[in-house]
């Protein structure tokens, strides 16, 4: 089994026009296949997982539409942090990305959920909100940057590693499999420097439309392919 699964989740909107409805709609039924993607991963007993929820570009998008998109992540946070599941089974829930971008209300309850969680370490649920790869590793830079010019570290001192304990996922291994839905085969500025030796699958499913079934099929997909790091 892989031991992280990264996700981009593509297609809600598709998804709603495809059946005549609202993009809210497709918006709603994606956070309800959300719910059912965290099951099948407790029942598989996969340890990491993140999601592209909302990356910092789709802030162009409708305003209204965006508005819609904060209301139900702050909803869904305050859900996380009580949610008996996540308790249970002592699942640390992170947010990647640029928080301070996200409204007030929203990173209050972001806040709620990781710190309701932060002591556990049997699973660790991380979702990517105002993130873009490209940015993640600017950020990192210029933090290592200001370090060097405070002599907190050396320039010899900078490796991958170090890089690494700079970006959003610190402490978070690399994902083996990277699965996207929609039919899109791209990973659209989603952890640019964490996929490198990733195992990509690619679904023509939407986002709210995915079946357990097309889950396993990416997991057998993964299994089947012969893991060489660095090549």
């Amino acid at each position: 089994m892989p031991r992280h699964i990264a996700i981009i989740m593509d297609g809600n909107r598709r998804w709603a026009q495809a059946i005549g409805e609202d993009p809210k709609l497709g918006h709603k039924m994606g956070r309800d296949k959300l719910e059912e993607l965290l099951e099948w991963c407790l029942e598989m007993d996969v340890k990491y997982l993140t999601v592209f929820a909302f990356s910092s570009e789709n802030f162009s998008r409708d305003l209204e539409e965006v508005h819609a998109l904060m209301e139900l992540f702050t909803k869904n946070f305050h859900i996380l942090a009580k949610d008996e599941r996540v308790h249970k089974n002592q699942i640390r829930v992170r947010v990647l990305g640029n928080i301070d971008m996200l409204p007030q209300e929203l990173q209050d309850a972001i806040n709620l959920a990781m710190d309701q969680t932060k002591d556990y370490s049997n699973y660790q649920y991380s979702i990517a909100l105002a993130y873009g790869g490209r940015q993640e590793i600017v950020e990192a830079v210029q933090n290592i940057c200001r370090d060097v010019k405070e002599g907190k570290i050396e320039i010899e001192d900078i490796n991958e590693k170090l890089v690494s304990s700079y970006l959003y996922t610190d402490d978070i291994p690399d994902p083996d499999l990277i699965f996207r839905t929609s039919g899109e085969e791209r990973i659209s500025n989603f952890l640019l420097w964490q996929s490198a030796y990733s195992e990509l699958y690619f679904s023509d499913v939407y986002w709210p439309g995915l079946k357990k079934t097309d889950f396993l099929k990416a997991i057998y997909s993964y299994q089947r392919r012969k893991r060489r790091w660095g090549e």
